[in-house]
C-alpha cells in the first residue's frame, strides 16, 4: 500500500497534511532484506495508476525484484493514513482504503506461482489472508504440504479491524501458522487471536508443527523455539536431497546473499546452512535446566514438551520515533541471519537490530545497518548488549559514535 504519514501529531481530523511513503508487511520484509544485501522478489498486485507506479518504483529502488508484480487496470492501489501515535495506545488511528484494491484480487488463478516458488524462502503474512476470500484461498494453498515448496515463513500479524469476527481470525491464523515452517508471533497477538496467556511455552504448545517458532514480547525480548532433527550419521532423504521430506529453506523472500553466491549458495532442493537448525554451543549460549518462562540472555534449554531448544534474547534499549513496521524489520533481520547460517542467538539479535533501525525512523522502513556493523553489534557480550542504547541515525556511519550510547 501507499502510506500517508502525518506532518504532525494529533487526530487524523486535525492533521493538515501527510507525507507519502510505502507500506505493507511483505514488501517491508523484502525491502529490508534487499537493503541488507540479499536478493529479494516481491510478488503482488497494484493498480494501473500513479500510486501503483510509486510503489513499484520505490520498492524497486531498495533493490527488490518487482518483475512479478501485476498491474490491475480495473482496481486501485490500496492506500492508508495513520497518526503519529503509538499503535498500542487508544490515540493511534489508522484509516485503510483497500477494499476492492488490486492486492485483494490476488488468488490462485491470478498469482504467478512460478515466481512465488522461485525463492528459497517464501514469506507470508496474516494481513494478506484477511484481505479477501481469494487471498485466503491463495495462502491456504501456499501453506499446504507440498514436496517442492520453499521454506514457508509466516508472520501472524493479527489486525483485528481486518477480520469479520475474532473467531474467524483466530481459527484461520492458527491453521495457516500450523502449515508454516517458521512462524513469528507476538505474545499480545497470541492472546488477542487465540486467548493464549501462558507465555512463550503455552504458545509453542498450541503451535507444535512449525520447525521454528519465534515469540516476541515487545521491549522485553524474543524467544525462539527450534525443533531438533534426529541425529543420524547419514540422514535419510526423500530422494531429492531433503532430510525427512522437509522443504528446502531459504535465502530471503526470494533471496541470496551476494557473499554466498556461486559455490557457497545451496542449490534448490538441498538443505542450506541454517535451514533446519540444531542447537549450537558456545558463542555465549548455555544449556540449562531453567524454566523457559524466566530465561537468561542467550539461554538454550530443552523444551518441556518436545525436542525443542529455546533461545531467549532481550530487546535493545531504543529511543523510539515510530513503532510501525518494527515487526516486519525484526522478521527480515531474523531471516537474513538464517540465510547466512547464523546460530539462533545471532538470528534473534539481528532481528532486534533491524527492528531498532525502523523504530528510530518515522516511516515504516528504516535504513538497516550495514552487515559488518550489525555483525559487530550482534557479537557483543551479554553485558554490552544489555547496556547498548540506539537512537535516531544510529545506522548511519557518521553517527555511530554518538548513537551507540551505553547506559548505566
Amino acid at each position: 500500500m501507499v502510506t500517508f504519514l502525518p506532518s504532525r501529531p494529533g487526530r487524523l481530523a486535525d492533521v493538515p497534511s501527510f507525507g507519502r511513503a510505502i507500506g505493507g508487511a511483505e514488501s517491508n520484509v523484502a525491502c529490508v532484506l534487499a537493503a541488507a544485501g540479499h536478493t529479494a522478489k516481491w510478488v503482488s498486485r497494484v493498480g494501473a495508476d500513479g500510486f501503483g507506479d510509486h510503489l513499484t518504483e520505490a520498492i524497486g529502488a531498495y533493490g527488490v525484484d518487482t518483475s512479478a508484480v501485476q498491474r490491475d487496470p480495473t482496481r486501485p492501489t490500496g492506500i492508508y493514513f495513520r497518526t503519529a501515535s503509538d499503535r498500542s495506545t487508544d490515540a493511534h488511528e489508522v484509516a485503510y482504503y483497500r477494499t476492492g484494491s488490486a492486492a485483494s484480487a490476488m488468488s490462485k488463478a491470478t498469482a504467478d506461482m512460478a515466481a512465488i516458488h522461485s525463492g528459497r524462502i517464501l514469506h507470508l503474512s496474516g494481513i494478506t489472508a484477511a484481505l479477501s476470500p481469494d487471498c485466503l484461498s491463495l495462502l491456504t494453498a501456499l501453506t499446504a504440504p507440498a514436496q517442492d515448496r520453499p521454506l514457508i515463513s509466516f508472520d501472524v500479524n493479527y489486525r483485528a479491524g481486518l477480520w469479520p469476527t475474532p473467531s474467524k481470525a483466530g481459527a484461520t491464523l492458527l491453521t495457516l501458522a500450523r502449515g508454516a515452517d517458521l512462524v513469528f508471533v507476538g505474545e499480545d497477538e497470541a492472546e488477542a487471536a487465540w486467548g493464549i496467556t501462558g507465555g512463550p511455552t503455552a504458545i509453542r504448545a498450541a503451535l507444535p508443527e512449525p520447525r521454528v517458532l519465534v515469540v516476541k514480547a515487545g521491549s522485553q525480548g524474543a524467544t525462539a523455539f527450534e525443533a531438533v532433527p534426529p541425529t543420524h550419521p547419514h540422514p535419510p532423504t526423500d530422494g531429492r536431497g531433503r532430510v525427512g521430506g522437509c522443504p528446502p529453506a531459504a535465502d530471503g523472500v526470494s533471496t541470496r546473499s551476494p557473499s554466498q553466491a556461486t559455490d557457497s549458495t545451496p542449490a534448490r532442493g538441498r538443505i542450506p546452512p541454517g535451514a533446519h537448525p540444531t542447537p549450537p554451543h558456545g558463542e555465549g549460549e548455555r544449556t540449562t535446566a531453567r524454566h523457559p518462562h524466566t530465561p537468561r540472555q542467550g539461554d538454550q534449554t530443552p523444551a518441556p514438551h518436545s525436542s525443542d531448544t529455546i533461545t531467549f534474547v532481550r530487546a535493545l534499549q531504543v529511543d523510539v520515533v515510530a513503532p510501525v513496521g518494527a515487526g516486519d524489520a525484526f522478521a527480515a533481520g531474523f531471516l537474513s541471519a538464517t540465510l547466512r547460517g547464523l546460530p539462533p542467538r545471532a538470528r534473534l539479535r539481528h532481528g532486534h537490530l533491524m527492528a531498532a533501525a525502523t523504530l528510530t525512523d518515522p516511516g515504516d522502513l528504516g535504513a538497516p545497518p550495514d552487515r559488518d556493523h550489525a555483525d559487530r553489534l550482534g557479537a557483543l557480550d551479554d553485558d554490552a548488549w544489555g547496556t547498548l542504547r540506539l537512537g535516531p541515525g544510529w545506522t548511519h556511519p557518521a553517527d555511530r559514535a554518538q548513537e551507540e550510547v551505553p547506559t548505566p
